[in-house]
Parts: structure tokens; C-alpha cells; sequence
């Protein structure tokens, strides 16, 4: 058995939140740059020129990609061979706490609005696996779009007709309020919650890269270019791309139910994975 370094953890999610408040993910950075190239409407194409331009004096000069520095959201895979010596929640915590200390705090108390003063808690979402490692995958999620998100619980009778119509309507209605062009991502089956850790989840995926499962590849497929049809376009503009991306994660559910979760994340992916 092999004992974790939790301080070690702790340096490494503050390191991680320093670095990805200032730095698009490359991937979402290369899908704004081909927006930007592909785009015909001069209105569009100038809020795409803006947002390029924003991401690279961002990382240039270390200054947060928005001002909008989020709330930590965490995933958290450790292994079954590790010893904890402590508090994994608190190690995780205490790293958000040392990366927001120059970066706004945006988290508060639900009933009396008042304000941690720190940014933690994070939401941090956990499963056991094999090995002696813990891996991480963390996100700062802007709410400007987590307030646009949705969760349906359909009947299993209106099926998947009925689900892709509710999640190209998620986005018609959230308009241009999450800073289009949007990340979507699905959550399908499970119960509620899960279809909603599903959906968050499914954000961390590579813009650009294939669904392994070929059913949900090409779902995501269609869902993007029936939003991407909307015409809602960059920063509500119009043009071509209102979507950079549509990722889909499932779960199986229950015989009398089909979650449906729809979580949404403006053009700006600030996300990165580690392992110790």
C-alpha cells in the first residue's frame, strides 16, 4: 500500500486553478480560432475576433480569461491501493483556497448570501479505482451558463425524439446569456442527480475529439448541427456556430424514467487533468 501525499495534492489543485483561470483549454482555443476563420456574418465574426484576442492577452499577461472565476468543480479518482493520512475534501479545498486568493470569490451561502470568502467549498465528485494514484480532473465553471442548464425527467415513452428536442430547445432558450458559441454537455439516464454529474462531467472532453460509443458519437453529431442551426451564433450575433461542441455521457436508468440533463459552458473551457 502506498501512502498519499495530500500536500502534495493541494499544491497541484492550486497550481492547476492559477493556471487555467488565465489559459483556455487549447482545444476550445483552436475550435474559436476555426469559428473564426469559417465565419461569414462581419458581427459574429468580430465577437470572435474579440474572444481570441481576449484568451491570448489572457495567457500572455496572466490575467483571468473572464471575469467570471467561477466555482471549483472537481473529479476525483483514487485509487484502492492508497493510504489517505488525512482529509482528501480538505486537501482539495485548501488548494482552491490558495489558487482563488487573486481571483474573485463568487462563493456564498444560499439562504443568507453571505460569502465564504474564499471560493471553497468546491464540488467535488469521487469514485474509487484501481492502482495507488490520484487522478483529478478540475473545472471552473463560469455560472453565467451553469444558471442556463437544465435536467428533464421525461417518460420513457416520449423517448429520444422527444430528448434531442429538449436539448436543442435548452439552448435556443439560453440564447446569448452563456456567452456563445456554448459547450453542451448531455447527461442521459441514471436518476436525477446522476444524469446532472453525467452532463458536468462530459464537459471535460476534448472539443473535436469522438465519442467511443459510435450511437452517441453520431448524436452528438446531429445535436451540433441542429444547434449550430439555430443561428444564435457568437455572443448572440448570429453566423454559423453557436455550438463548439456537443459531448454525451449515459448511465443506465429505470424501466419508468429517461433523465435528460443539459449542462451548458460558455466558449471558454477552463479545465485541466492530473495525476500523483
Amino acid at each position: 500500500m502506498k501512502r498519499a501525499d495530500l500536500s502534495l495534492l493541494t499544491q497541484k489543485i492550486q497550481e492547476a486553478i492559477v493556471s487555467i483561470a488565465c489559459n483556455m483549454h487549447p482545444s476550445c482555443r483552436a475550435a474559436l480560432e476555426k469559428a473564426r476563420l469559417q465565419e461569414d456574418c462581419p458581427t459574429a465574426r468580430f465577437a470572435l475576433d474579440v474572444m481570441c484576442r481576449n484568451a491570448d492577452l489572457a495567457a500572455q499577461k496572466g490575467y483571468p480569461v473572464c471575469q467570471d472565476t467561477g466555482m471549483a468543480v472537481v473529479f476525483l479518482s483514487v485509487g484502492r491501493e492508497l493510504i489517505l493520512p488525512g482529509d482528501i475534501y480538505e486537501a482539495v479545498n485548501e488548494g482552491v483556497r490558495r489558487g482563488y486568493k487573486m481571483l474573485r470569490k463568487s462563493v456564498l451561502d444560499p439562504v443568507t448570501r453571505v460569502n465564504t470568502g474564499d471560493n471553497t467549498p468546491a464540488v467535488i465528485h469521487t469514485r474509487l479505482t484501481e492502482g495507488d494514484k490520484i487522478g483529478v480532473e478540475i473545472m471552473l465553471k463560469g455560472f453565467g451558463s451553469e444558471n442556463m442548464s437544465k435536467v428533464y425527467l421525461l417518460n420513457p415513452a416520449q423517448g429520444m425524439d422527444e430528448a434531442k428536442k429538449l436539448i436543442v430547445q435548452s439552448v435556443a432558450q439560453a440564447g446569448s446569456n452563456p456567452c456563445p458559441p456554448v459547450i453542451v454537455g448531455v447527461g442521459l439516464g441514471g436518476t436525477l442527480e446522476k444524469a446532472c454529474e453525467l452532463s458536468k462531467h462530459a464537459l471535460f472532453r476534448e472539443i473535436g475529439s469522438a465519442n467511443p460509443d459510435p450511437q452517441l458519437d453520431e448524436l452528438e453529431k446531429y445535436l451540433l448541427d441542429k444547434i449550430n442551426k439555430l443561428s444564435i451564433g457568437a455572443q448572440g450575433f448570429g453566423g454559423k456556430t453557436s455550438a463548439l461542441g456537443v459531448f454525451i455521457e449515459k448511465y443506465p436508468t429505470h424501466i419508468s424514467s429517461l433523465p435528460v440533463a443539459v449542462n451548458i459552458l460558455c466558449h471558454c473551457s477552463r479545465a485541466t487533468s492530473f495525476a500523483i
